[in-house]
């Protein structure tokens, strides 16, 4: 798979990442029973590719845009060590190109610009029950650091 490459979006790719917000959505769903019905959109991508302080990629194979990811920068907690982080989010790769190192690319051009923003302190979140993802999150160096618990 050495012919994906990673880019930063643009408004033209508006079309494909509002369709894999939806599949990001679909598979959440069965992870999270708190996630309304649709209509429902995660994010304002269009604010976010206009932000400094964010950064939209896609990853594309030949032609065709396989995946994406987003970073934003986020206000830190006020008793931790560092006062911004770079939140990782909306990491999404097609079914079919699933298991090909895509997520990894997504990452890694995300951290790096991440570092271009003095932003060293990198997260996301996941769902606990979403062990795929979990493992491929690990596969690049992340490890599992808070629990979120929630009483119904």
């Amino acid at each position: 798979m050495n012919d994906i490459t990673i880019r930063k979006a643009t408004h033209l790719d508006l079309p494909k990442l509002r369709d894999f917000e939806q599949g990001l959505i679909e598979a959440e769903r069965p992870f999270d029973a708190t996630i309304r019905e649709n209509p429902l959109m995660y994010y304002d991508l269009e604010a976010i590719l206009e932000s400094e302080s964010s950064l939209i990629v896609v990853a594309q194979y030949q032609e065709e845009i396989i995946g994406c990811g987003m970073v934003l920068t986020a206000d830190a907690r006020p008793y931790l060590k560092h006062k911004t982080y770079a939140n990782i989010r909306f990491l999404y790769t097609v079914p079919e190109h699933r298991g090909k190192g895509v997520n990894a690319l997504v990452i890694d051009f995300l951290k790096q610009w991440a570092h271009t923003q003095n932003l060293f302190e990198i997260r996301l979140t996941v769902y606990q029950d979403n062990l795929p993802a979990i493992k491929a999150y690990e596969k690049v160096g992340f490890h599992k650091h808070i629990i979120e618990m929630r009483l119904p």
